[in-house]
């Protein structure tokens, strides 16, 4: 056989691999590789001559061959390798080829078994084929033929592999898109022709509660919300492509999900951003017969509508009650003028102001001063008639729209109305809190014809029925505008006085009760107009308080007294104590304890000579920003004295933390000592608390000998008021300090000559 194996050998496999493309099977593509090193070629025959003869002529052509005596070796070999091609005899002892044959279809082996076989029956052809083999060669065999079979299986055995490969691509690509599809964030679907679902992700079932199965040829109305069905009949089942078809629009899908408890803006309904697009069977022919259906994806937009619709809310609602806030009753309030222009007729508004809410939001604390403010919203809305506006217009304050008013008194009713509920206290946890209101009335057309006008007359009637006790209601007159007109000008005339030079500091002496000796002063701005003279400081201190002037004319204070207690020290006036007052607008302010430290030191003043004097409001305001900063005021060495002391709301507990060294027991209590009565309960229980706390007493408002002799001998150590000395101007105050003329009255037990 060895000259069948000669020249020529290096081209026949070309040869071979050509002509079975031309002429076999299905067609091999040019770029599958069927060169011989890469094959694995398995011999089986049970006769060694046969096997090692078949092996050169298989090898000689660079195919990497296995030899297997017998039937049990191919067994043996095919559990062991893969191999590409099987060149099987048949008839072999004890494993015969059919039985390989057998064993190879059972066990789903890809190689290609050609059958090399004496036995060329007809039976044994059709049983070879039946149980499998890929083709049949009759011994004894001519080389060419063999070896082109040999190439021929080897093509289709790479053509399957090829296939395999591409389906198990295909079968991943189809599992990752899968994946991608399903758990999207987005919903994806496709429509039949009809607008009915043939596909929809899982997303469906986590954003909007339905399961797939369900959906499947439904029609997509069975998702959109009923008030959108119209508008989605041109976009969920688009039928344009490209750049005309639906991108990005806005529509609401049904929801069987529960609503959150935590989102009050959430709905029944997801809004969804819908993209879609028709699909064709020939792109370049959309007609209405090509039309298969449309693809789409929703995105859900909820959480973004929801954040719009907060955003909406909070541009015109307060967000403490949730009423409307200023700009949406402004708003109201403008359609209702022109609507009652129209219909010549009238409508009220009331400007509401609560009395006492300061007192609970200092003592109590924001917190509960914002739930005192909600609980008032909430029963203010019960007064309210089908068609009016209740809003906040700040603070603790509420505007109230009436429009369609027939008659002052129907507003007058309201507004006793609101007066008696308010009246009922509010508990709020253990606390039993009393708030009434000063309620300002403006009509139309009588109080003005503008918004500006309206609400400012009823701001002003606010103040005319605040002025008069409180907890009442007064309806806009114009007297009550000249009144604000003399209240603005006095604000403007206050702004000039603290850059002219017309704000004085008066002094009034505090003496010590066992020698009668003035130790201290208290600091107090008084105004000197250039054309009402001395201005109360009753008058104008309300005004700064409220214009925010406050911390101005603090500061202008103590930096003037500060500069006149040091001069007297320096010329010999004795060791004084300034005592000043302070505001916790003061207190809170930015870089407020180094602008203060700093003033007292450039004036040549030791801390130690400083008292603050402050009522209990001021620190129990913002306990959290004051009291540090008490602390460390009074480690520098300045004194901290509790001004008023007995008018506020705080505990016990509270004043064991607050950096204390003083009470200044109020007027009100010293007036209430008479000659004729034995004690006054009131002061004995101060007394007896600064004497628990280990802090000093002083008393304000001593105006009698009864009350001095009382209060030193409750063991109060230091006293001021009009028995002694009114306020003076400092060159009046340096002659008591140079001749200290109480020392020898009160050592002859007689009363004062008081300064006019």
């Amino acid at each position: 056989m060895s000259h069948t194996f000669d020249a020529g050998v290096s081209n026949q496999h070309a040869t071979y691999a050509n002509l079975l493309r031309e002429n076999s099977g299905p067609e091999v593509s040019p770029d599958l590789d069927i060169s011989p090193k890469n094959a694995r070629i398995l011999l089986v025959d049970d006769k060694p001559e046969l096997l090692s003869s078949l092996a050169q002529l298989v090898s000689l052509h660079e195919y990497p061959v296995v030899e297997a005596l017998g039937g049990r070796a191919a067994l043996d070999a095919l559990q062991s390798e893969s191999f590409d091609v099987v060149l099987l005899d048949l008839i072999m002892p004890e494993v015969s080829g059919h039985d390989v044959l057998d064993w190879v279809a059972d066990h789903d082996i890809g190689a290609k078994v050609v059958v090399v076989s004496g036995d060329s029956s007809f039976s044994g052809v059709k049983h070879a084929l039946t149980c499998g083999a890929f083709d049949f060669v009759k011994k004894p065999f001519e080389p060419t033929e063999l070896l082109a079979t040999v190439a021929k299986a080897l093509a289709h055995r790479r053509l399957e592999q090829s296939h395999e490969a591409m389906e198990q691509r295909l079968q991943e690509s189809e599992e990752r898109h899968r994946f991608i599809v399903n758990n999207s964030p987005d919903l994806i679907y496709m429509l039949d022709r009809n607008g009915c679902f043939n596909f929809i992700n899982d997303r469906i079932e986590s954003l909007l509660g339905y399961q797939k199965a369900e959906l499947m040829g439904k029609h997509y109305a069975e998702l959109v919300y009923e008030e959108d069905l119209e508008e989605a009949k041109n976009l969920f089942n688009e039928r344009r492509t490209g750049g005309r078809a639906t991108h990005n629009v806005e529509l609401r899908l049904k929801s069987r999900l529960p609503r959150d408890a935590d989102r009050p803006f959430q709905t029944q309904n997801v809004w969804m951003e819908l993209t879609a697009e028709g699909v064709y069977s020939d792109p370049q022919e959309r007609t209405r017969e090509n039309f298969i259906g449309t693809y789409g994806t929703a995105r859900d937009i909820s959480e973004r509508k929801e954040a719009q619709q907060v955003i909406n809310f909070q541009a015109y609602h307060d967000l403490l009650t949730h009423l409307p806030n200023r700009a949406l009753l402004k708003d109201r309030l403008s359609l209702a003028i022109a609507q009652a222009r129209r219909s010549k007729r009238r409508l009220a508004v009331m400007f509401l102001d609560l009395d006492r809410f300061k007192l609970v939001n200092d003592t109590l604390g924001h917190t509960m001063g914002d739930r005192l403010l909600k609980a008032v919203a909430n029963r203010l809305q019960g007064c309210l008639r089908r068609g009016d506006t209740l809003s906040r217009f700040g603070g603790d304050e509420f505007t109230l729209l009436l429009p369609e008013i027939r008659t002052r008194d129907d507003v007058a009713v309201i507004a006793g109305k609101i007066l008696d509920k308010l009246a009922t206290p509010f508990v709020i946890d253990t606390h039993e809190l009393f708030v009434g209101a000063s309620i300002g009335i403006a009509m139309y057309p009588e109080a003005g014809d503008s918004v500006e006008a309206l609400v400012q007359s009823a701001d002003i009637a606010m103040y005319d029925a605040k002025s008069r006790g409180k907890n009442a209601y007064q309806f806009f007159s114009e007297e009550m505008n000249q009144k604000f007109s003399t209240r603005l000008s006095l604000e403007r005339e206050l702004r000039n006085a603290l850059t002219s030079g017309e704000l004085r500091v008066f002094y009034q002496p505090q003496v010590r009760v066992d020698d009668g000796r003035i130790i201290g002063v208290e600091a107090l701005v008084r105004w000197q107009h250039p054309k009402r003279g001395l201005i109360s400081p009753d008058e104008f201190l309300p005004v700064a308080v409220e214009t925010g002037l406050i911390t101005q004319l603090d500061e202008w204070v103590q930096a003037h007294a500060f500069a006149e207690i040091a001069e007297w020290r320096r010329a010999g006036y004795g060791d004084v104590r300034l005592s000043v007052n302070m505001t916790a607008h003061q207190l809170e302010q930015e870089g407020f304890l180094d602008r203060f430290i700093g003033a007292v030191e450039s004036s040549g003043l030791t801390p130690e000579s400083i008292k603050l004097e402050l009522t209990e409001n001021t620190i129990m305001q913002d306990i959290e920003v004051i009291v540090p900063k008490l602390q460390r005021l009074r480690k520098c060495g300045l004194t901290i004295a509790i001004d008023d002391f007995g008018t506020g709301y705080s505990s016990l507990s509270y004043l064991q933390q607050f950096p204390v060294n003083t009470l200044k027991i109020d007027r009100s209590f010293v007036g209430d000592i008479r000659a004729d009565q034995g004690d006054a309960s009131i002061i004995n229980a101060i007394v007896a608390m600064a004497r628990g706390l280990n802090l000093d007493l002083i008393a304000e408002g001593v105006e009698t000998k009864s009350q001095l002799r009382y209060l030193r001998s409750q063991g109060c150590e230091e006293v001021q008021g009009f028995y002694f000395s009114r306020p003076l101007p400092a060159s009046e105050l340096k002659q008591l300090l140079r001749s200290q003329p109480y020392v020898e009255l009160i050592k002859r037990g007689e009363e004062p000559a008081v300064p006019a």
